[in-house]
């Protein structure tokens, strides 16, 4: 039976949640309160926190006393890679899930939403579609694995595709775990030298914490989109430097947060929201 059937059969509204830790600073709830009230679900969500020895116990817990789908966050992604039943082609490429559910058979299944969401804010909200164009990913961790799996996806796929990260071997494994998916081109950061890019997305964290990839200004091409998976209040680090450095667009990742919950929410309700006007509401005013 489908959350929407069950809701029909029953007043009380469908649990979900996001679980994770530390999770207390979690947009989620507010997310899923504004889609449930555009598309008129009778839904409640909360945060959760979840330690990682709990993971399993919670999980088979909360699906066994009715609740809907959780959303997994960190540390837990890979941990529910591991303990789905089933996942989606895109979670399987990604070797992380954000999104369990159970299926008409009862079978816990993983899904990966967050390549998705950030695609979703590229193409929808930025008006930047990738296909043709040439793709700069800094990172060879998860959030770059679950962006490529979503391209794996797109019709139109980017005229090349490049990930830089600081070890290059650790690039190579991950290109070499797309092969016949993908075409990705693995370099270290001093291999960014002689080229430029017309879209460029950070995957790593590391603007956040103070610091940057080295990374050349010759590498914006002209009308160059530079996209950070990352969101705080202020402009991060990366995307300051774009900017300084003549980036046509300078996009942070809030829209790739809403983005991720809008295609998980899809998922469990059947109805699809609208993102902008979310954005909007969550956007800190000038």
């Amino acid at each position: 039976m489908s959350d929407v059937e069950a809701d029909k059969q029953s007043s009380a509204p469908t649990r979900y949640a996001v679980i994770g830790s530390p999770i207390s600073h979690s947009k989620s709830p507010l997310i899923h309160a504004l889609f449930a009230a555009q598309t008129q679900q009778a839904i409640t969500y909360e945060a959760i926190e979840v330690l990682e020895d709990d993971f399993e116990r919670f999980v088979g817990s909360w699906f066994a006393s009715g609740g809907g789908g959780l959303n997994v966050t960190v540390p837990h992604k890979e941990r529910a890679f591991a303990f789905a039943e089933i996942t989606t082609p895109r979670a399987t490429l990604a070797r992380a899930v954000n999104t369990l559910s159970l299926d008409s058979a009862g079978r816990l299944v993983g899904d990966n939403t967050d390549g998705a969401g950030l695609l979703n804010d590229l193409i929808e909200n930025y008006d930047t579609p990738i296909g043709g164009k040439r793709l700069l990913l800094l990172g060879a961790g998860g959030a770059t694995r679950g962006v490529l799996a979503a391209i794996a996806d797109l019709p139109n796929k980017p005229a090349s595709i490049t990930v830089a990260n600081r070890t290059l071997s650790r690039a190579q494994g991950l290109a070499s775990d797309f092969e016949g998916r993908l075409e990705i081109i693995a370099v270290s950061y001093d291999d960014l030298q002689q080229h430029e890019y017309d879209v460029v997305i950070n995957g790593t964290s590391a603007s956040l914490g103070g610091e940057l990839p080295p990374l050349v200004p010759s590498l914006l091409a002209p009308d160059c989109c530079c996209y950070d998976m990352m969101y705080s209040a202020e402009p991060t680090l990366f995307l300051r430097w774009a900017k300084e450095h003549g980036a046509a667009k300078a996009i942070d990742g809030l829209g790739m947060l809403i983005g991720q919950a809008a295609v998980a929410f899809s998922l469990w309700r059947g109805v699809e929201p609208k993102t902008a006007e979310v954005i909007l509401a969550l956007r800190p005013k000038a």
